[in-house]
């Protein structure tokens, strides 16, 4: 991984609301540990606590900071389910696979609820999601949604809204011609979570070191993880770098793709402006392929995102590219003022489905989120600790499906995927 290091975060709303922002330090000797992981986003930060609370001794190395990257920059959205079409996998994993998958995805955001519960993280959890339609064929697929999570007892209460339900007591925009309301789902400042758990990690015994690049890999029976001022030796070597991985470890590295995400995030609204425009305080979605997501802050701030940029490169000026679509939803913002703007790497796996598993005996991995990390991060976590303990083999399910590496190499996987999306961007369109 080539990084440039800072004492900072991005400039972003999560940034300028940061509630544990406590220094770790840079690894500067030579330690031993049970396992070592790489990656101080959701994934290693949820899986350290996973392993500490099963007894294990655990040391964690970021390059930058805890939460630096997608971790702490993402929408704030916390949606049920893993995957996003099971059933394309069924020759793989089977039934059983489905229906194991299936419950993982709401046992996923339990994790999460659960976690800010025991550990009194202050991440402004906000329960109520709703999918948003924006024509017909979108809301045929929201029935169907609706009716599987039925079939699967879903736990959370759940309804499909009108146009006007929508408008009355979701969203107060034209655009929606209904939705579907998930009460088990919803949304939190990201950045406060990941930092949040880092401190419940570190008061676990976790071994957290910040601006610790690793630059090499030794494996064997104990892997050694060297850094440029530094070296751990584990039993047990968890890599969870995601889209941040680069060169350190091409034979997963090339199976996932950064994927450009951005978001904007206006002034203070008024209560009477924010009862009208957003009424049930939602984290919202809709289905086209180039969706927005927005909802609330705490502190009553429309976070407006979308535009996932394929290309590798970041537009020139994000407002400009977001305001006009925030316009297009809310026409009565035109001319508020925008106070944040910023955005951020995820990591998109070519099948959409979280990539889990071992690339040797004592070597697992967590990778390609596809922009639903919040809550797949924590089931994954659950996962590879479940793992390492032997208390279950559920991560199975993953390591049986087939990933391919994005064509082109390094330098024209993102241009040939942007062709691609520009495709499905038309089809889209026109259906």
């Amino acid at each position: 991984m080539t990084a440039v290091h800072t004492d900072n975060y991005p400039e972003s709303y999560y940034f300028s609301t940061l509630k544990y922002n406590h220094k770790y330090p840079v690894l500067e000797s030579e330690l031993t540990a049970d396992v070592c992981i790489i990656g101080g986003g959701f994934t290693g930060v949820a899986t350290a606590i996973e392993l500490a609370e099963r007894g294990y001794s655990v040391i964690l190395l970021e390059a930058f900071k805890i939460g630096w990257g997608a971790s702490g920059r993402n929408g704030g959205q916390l949606i049920r389910g893993i995957g996003q079409n099971l059933e394309g996998f069924r020759k793989a994993i089977g039934q059983t696979g489905i229906d194991a998958i299936t419950q993982m995805g709401f046992e996923a955001t339990q994790i999460v609820i659960d976690r800010i519960k025991k550990y009194n993280i202050d991440c402004d959890l906000t329960m109520g999601y709703c999918d948003l339609a924006t024509k017909p064929k979108h809301l045929a697929d929201l029935h169907a949604d609706y009716q599987k999570l039925q079939k699967n007892n879903y736990p959370f209460d759940t309804r499909l809204l009108t146009e006007k339900e929508v408008r009355e007591q979701v969203v107060d925009s034209s655009l929606y011609l209904g939705g579907f309301e998930d009460m088990g789902s919803g949304h939190l400042h990201p950045l406060n979570l990941c930092t949040g758990e880092a401190k419940a990690a570190a008061d676990l015994g976790v071994l957290i070191f910040e601006n610790s690049e690793v630059s090499e890999i030794i494996h064997g029976d104990v892997v050694t993880v060297k850094t440029a001022k530094g070296q751990v030796k584990a039993k047990t070597l968890v890599l969870a770098g995601n889209a941040y991985l680069d060169d350190l470890v091409p034979e997963i590295s090339a199976k996932v793709l950064p994927a450009g995400s951005y978001i904007i995030a206006t002034e203070p609204l008024n209560e009477e402006l924010v009862k009208t425009l957003m009424p049930g305080n939602h984290a919202v979605c809709d289905q086209k392929i180039d969706l927005d997501y927005f909802r609330l802050s705490a502190d009553k701030r429309l976070l407006f995102g979308g535009m996932c940029n394929y290309s590798g490169r970041d537009p020139k000026d994000i407002k400009a590219a977001l305001y006009p679509k925030m316009l297009k939803v809310f026409p009565q913002l035109a001319g508020i003022n925008i106070d944040f703007q910023w955005g951020g790497k995820i990591g998109i796996g070519a099948n959409r489905l979280p990539q889990l598993g071992r690339i040797k005996p004592n070597v697992l991995y967590a990778q390609a989120f596809s922009g639903h990390g919040v809550n797949v991060t924590h089931m994954a976590a659950k996962l590879l600790a479940e793992s390492i303990s032997g208390e279950s083999d559920r991560i199975k399910y993953f390591a049986l499906v087939e990933h391919m590496s994005f064509p082109g190499g390094k330098y024209l996987r993102a241009p040939l995927l942007a062709l691609g999306m520009m495709y499905h961007k038309l089809i889209d369109a026109i259906k």
